[in-house]
């Protein structure tokens, strides 16, 4: 019986949660993964409900109502390609697929042309919000065909979660890729988010001796202001939480070392191959890194030394825990710069008209970065629909020229005392460097000239001049 609203492909932990998700808001769904042990708890945990498992491919598109919409929540890569190889025989002209998996943007235009060819609608969509926004609801960036737009529109909308105004935290990004790239800068800013709250932390413990449960205290008292986000949240209640085998903070017997997927690196190449600085998000990547290198950290620290005998930070424990707090809302506000001029560089390379208020609205709730800063953000593009950076808004722009002297007084305090905070050092270098009128860039250009005859340009006269620089 083709009875079913959706299927679902890939009933992991995200698949299912969705499945569950669609089946609360009334749509009836098919489920299959080529996992039979996942079949079956899919089966298990959906039984009374309108959801059935399929044995395979065949048979569940062979349950779905006409046009057929499939939801492919598969691992990024060979995977979606090797299921989309399998349904082009199974699926008529005017068909949806969405892939939701976090998927180069690159790769879904490429499927996106490939299944056009047989009359087939393709959707890259991101999904944020882990197995309990799968659930309850996420956030979601759709983008691709833009006929497959009403077709997926109120079940999407159904969902996705929604902000504190009511507003469905889903909306269409635009064509090709646009959807997977606005997800792919989500998680580069989410990388730099945690990666500054985690320095935050250390800061704390290093420099303060603050217990895990203490710290924890501070990011519970920063929920309520303007750093309150899903991460602070969590934070919180990690550092508060006890090892039951030792009754010490569990997040102290955790090993020091941080694992990636993948889209905060390609986030950082994007923006190399745009032409956008991303210091901060390059940074939170590349700590995550060094982190890996567990073995040689080790080794290191019996070799090399660091800070001789640093200078006392010279505050009360309080008035340096307020710096670090205002620090990490200028680190943040400067990763969300970084964010949205990727956004718009890539705008207007691809020509997707990226909804700039909207993406902010859309990551108000149920993703991981959701934050309440994010709706002075999207406040912001509304006011300057053409706003070139984040910071120039008149509200972040008195933000970062009250909280920049905080920045550079923690970033100071790090380096005089040897305690690793490259996601803040970042951040300070991306402001100073911005609000530069005159860089040293005259000198490379000089460089350039001087070994590669590249040319350079005057301050007092167009064009581009050659110099002999040696007789």
């Amino acid at each position: 019986m083709q009875d079913k609203d959706i299927g679902l492909i890939g009933l992991g932990v995200m698949g299912e949660n969705l499945a569950l998700n669609f089946v609360g808001q009334g749509f009836a769904v098919g489920g299959f993964d080529s996992d039979a042990a996942k079949r079956a708890s899919f089966a298990q945990r959906t039984q009374g409900l309108r959801a059935a498992a399929a044995p395979d491919l065949p048979a569940l598109v062979a349950q779905l109502k006409r046009p057929a919409r499939l939801l492919l929540m598969v691992p990024a890569g060979a995977a979606v390609d090797a299921v989309l190889a399998e349904l082009t025989a199974l699926l008529q002209a005017g068909d949806v697929v969405i892939d939701g998996g976090n998927t180069l943007f690159t790769d879904t235009q490429r499927r996106l042309l490939q299944m056009q060819a047989h009359g087939v609608l393709y959707v890259g969509a991101g999904v944020s919000g882990g197995q309990t926004g799968a659930l309850l609801g996420p956030a979601l960036m759709p983008g691709g065909s833009a006929d497959a737009w009403p077709l997926v529109q109120p079940m999407l909308e159904a969902i996705a979660a929604r902000a504190d105004d009511g507003q469905p935290c889903c909306a269409w990004m635009g064509a090709g890729g646009a959807g997977h790239f606005v997800k792919m800068v989500h998680n580069g800013i989410e990388y730099a988010d945690m990666q500054t709250i985690c320095e935050a932390y250390w800061l704390m413990h290093q420099l303060l001796q603050m217990p895990a449960h203490e710290i924890g205290q501070v990011f519970a008292r920063w929920s309520d202001g303007p750093l309150s986000s899903y991460l602070i949240d969590i934070t919180a209640d990690i550092l508060a939480h006890q090892d039951p085998d030792s009754g010490a903070a569990l997040v102290d017997k955790i090993l020091d070392t941080a694992e990636q997927k993948g889209t905060g690196k390609w986030a950082s190449q994007v923006a190399l191959d745009l032409g956008v600085p991303a210091p901060t998000i390059a940074q939170a990547v590349s700590a995550r890194t060094l982190s890996a290198l567990k073995g040689e950290r080790v080794a290191a620290a019996g070799v090399l030394t660091g800070a001789r005998t640093p200078a006392a930070t010279g505050l009360p424990a309080q008035a340096l825990i307020e710096r670090i707090g205002s620090a990490l809302l200028a680190a943040k506000v400067c990763a969300y710069a970084q964010g949205f001029a990727l956004l718009r560089a890539a705008d207007l390379q691809y020509g997707w008209q990226l909804p700039m208020a909207t993406i902010a609205g859309v990551w108000r709730a149920g993703c991981i970065i959701r934050a309440r800063l994010l709706e002075d953000i999207r406040q912001a593009h509304e006011a300057q629909p053409e706003l070139s950076n984040l910071l120039l808004a008149p509200r972040f722009a008195t933000l970062m020229v009250q909280a920049q002297q905080d920045l550079r007084e923690v970033v100071a305090l790090s380096a005089l005392h040897g305690v690793a905070a490259p996601a803040f050092m970042s951040s300070l270098a991306y402001y100073d460097a911005y609000r530069s009128a005159r860089l040293p860039a005259n000198l490379l250009q000089a460089q350039r000239d001087y070994f590669g005859a590249h040319s350079y340009q005057r301050t007092d006269r167009a064009g581009h001049f050659h110099t002999r620089w040696q007789d």
